[in-house]
């Protein structure tokens, strides 16, 4: 089974730090984790970021089936991320066994102060306009989307190294939150097995959006009661123990061979 890990905004595979590893090493026997960046992230910086989600989704399944990664995939992803999991899940549900999303927020299920928490926007509206250089914004970010992660220093000159060698530029950054603001998520559940989590500490997002999203949805919430935004990171262990648990939950996939993309 191949599980995709999928960041959030202007976020690269790299931002997963050991968290893959970890994933990988708890996982069942057979499977195998893979972090595809979206354009224009990461090893995909050059390339141009798609204004809509449903356009980041057909990019990620085009670069894993040129990797020749075939489904079907279990996907983890978070923020932005967990959006792509939603519409991929939405668009072609045979190709994903089942989804676990990460402090995600969606419309129409929550509204844009909740999506954003208003005690952000002078954060956000100060980098926007001043252009900081990578020593400033990421030490913004984890101010964001971190509740005093262990070796926090050592992951902030990571994060600075990141952005140094593969710049996510300001169009590009305001192209993906522009797909992340205008995307709406289907009024019926995707027909995919979900798992959401979330983090009490969330300073970015509000925690109820997952609440409500688990609700309408009729999907199982856990919460971590101090973790931030970004969980795998503050909560790496308790987010691997509930991933476990749950697979053992899950009915067995059908036996039949991975096939291609269509």
């Amino acid at each position: 089974m191949n599980w995709i890990l999928l960041r959030g905004l202007t976020r690269s595979q790299g931002h997963w730090g050991d968290f893959a590893e970890r994933l990988q090493a708890v996982l069942p026997p057979g499977s195998t984790v893979h972090t595809p960046d979206l354009p224009g992230n990461g090893s995909l910086h050059a390339e141009p970021s798609p204004t809509s989600v449903g356009d980041m989704v057909e990019a990620c399944r085009r670069q894993l089936r040129e990797q020749g990664i075939q489904a079907p995939y279990r996907v983890l992803a978070m923020s932005l991320g967990a959006m792509v999991a939603v519409e991929w899940a939405h668009r072609h549900p045979h190709e994903l066994a089942s989804c676990v999303l990460i402090n995600t927020s969606l419309r129409p299920y929550s509204p844009f102060w909740h999506r954003l928490q208003p005690r952000q926007y002078p954060r956000v509206l100060r980098l926007l306009l001043t252009r900081p250089d990578a020593a400033t914004l990421e030490a913004a970010v984890m101010h964001m989307t971190t509740r005093h992660p262990d070796q926090a220093e050592a992951t902030l000159a990571r994060w600075q190294m990141l952005r140094q060698h593969q710049p996510v530029s300001a169009v590009n950054a305001l192209k993906q939150l522009w797909a992340a603001t205008r995307y709406r998520a289907p009024s019926q559940p995707p027909a995919v097995p979900l798992l959401l989590l979330n983090g009490l500490g969330d300073q970015l997002v509000n925690p109820q959006c997952s609440a409500t999203l688990a609700r309408r949805w009729g999907a199982p919430l856990l919460t971590h009661p101090t973790a931030g935004h970004d969980l795998p990171l503050d909560a790496a262990p308790w987010v691997l123990e509930q991933v476990q648990h749950w697979l053992q939950t899950l009915p067995p996939l059908p036996r039949q061979a991975q096939h291609p993309h269509p």
